[in-house]
């Protein structure tokens, strides 16, 4: 069977996950990672692949693998990328969709977090830098605790952002306009460090190299 990301975004299994997902992690003190997040990430992921030339089939698969990423959430936000993976074979299974197609998206959400994630295809590679580019103010639930919580400061900080790709040049660019007087640039990277190494690792994989700026200073 031929799945295509309208099909998932129609699948009231998945949507009922994603839900319930964004609630656990709304109660353990998370930003954002409801559809709002999905979509985005999902949006992006195509479209890293359509902008570096793949076919849509790629395209299609990173789409989907983009809005199940976070479905794991659901059972416990350690290792949920594992448990998303398995939960997404199971559903893509059941609806009949192509062994290969469902291998190619449960290894991209099952390598999609930091600390266990690798680029280990291009769909794998196009999420992690969709899912990792995805900060930006409206993920903050709530600017009750921004003094106190890093992960809230630094998302409610950026104000602008911008991921761009160049197939010509072979660069992938994640531009930010921080607002320092809410966060420094140094928070960011002490958060974000490891999840800027992974895209560097993935733009790689997609025969790019990974840029960010911030406030229009080249950082890596």
């Amino acid at each position: 069977m031929i799945i295509t990301y309208e099909d998932i975004k129609k699948n009231e299994t998945v949507n009922t996950y994603i839900r319930q997902a964004d609630e656990n992690l709304k109660s353990l003190g998370f930003t954002e990672h409801s559809f709002a997040h999905v979509t985005k990430v999902a949006t992006t992921a195509g479209t890293i692949l359509t902008e570096l030339g793949y076919d849509e089939q790629q395209i299609e698969l990173a789409k989907i693998a983009g809005y199940m990423h976070d479905i794991g959430n659901v059972v416990n936000r350690i290792d949920h990328a594992q448990s998303g993976a398995v939960m997404a074979f199971r559903i893509l299974d059941k609806i009949g969709v192509a062994d290969e197609d469902i291998a190619t998206i449960v290894a991209a959400i099952g390598n999609h977090d930091e600390s266990t994630a690798y680029p280990v295809n291009p769909v794998a590679a196009a999420l992690i830098i969709a899912d990792k580019s995805d900060v930006r103010e409206t993920r903050v639930r709530s600017t009750a605790d921004i003094a106190a919580d890093i992960h809230d400061r630094v998302n409610y900080a950026v104000k602008k952002q911008d991921l761009n790709i160049d197939k010509a040049k072979k660069q992938i660019t994640l531009s930010l306009e921080i607002d320092t007087n809410i966060s420094r640039v140094m928070e960011y990277f002490q958060i974000f460090l490891g999840r800027m190494n992974l895209c560097e690792k993935a733009a790689r994989k997609l025969g790019c190299e990974f840029k960010l700026v911030i406030n229009n200073q080249e950082m890596v």
